[in-house]
């Protein structure tokens, strides 16, 4: 996936000026970004401040090498049953 020039305290920035008062165009227009990643970013950052953001940041990077992990044993286990039956 492509890395975002965005880090997420910029993000909770760019969020908060539009919810001071701003427009979500000239907010857009300001930071250079288009209304659907404006409105991407408000749902899923939309009411978190920084350290929350980290923390969700964290727990994302957590849940993908998991989730890797599991594929990997996953394929482990396939390749043993393949193994396995062929034996038999």
């Amino acid at each position: 996936m492509r890395k975002s020039r965005y880090t997420e305290e910029q993000i909770i920035a760019i969020l908060a000026e539009q919810e001071r008062g701003l427009t979500t165009a000239e907010v857009c227009r300001r930071h250079g970004i288009s209304s659907p990643t404006f409105y991407k970013w408000k749902a899923k950052y939309g009411g978190l401040d920084v350290s929350e953001a980290r923390r969700l940041k964290a727990l994302e990077d957590e849940n993908a090498k998991l989730k890797r992990m599991l594929a990997d044993t996953m394929l482990d286990n396939v390749a043993l049953k393949d193994l396995l039956g062929k034996k038999w």
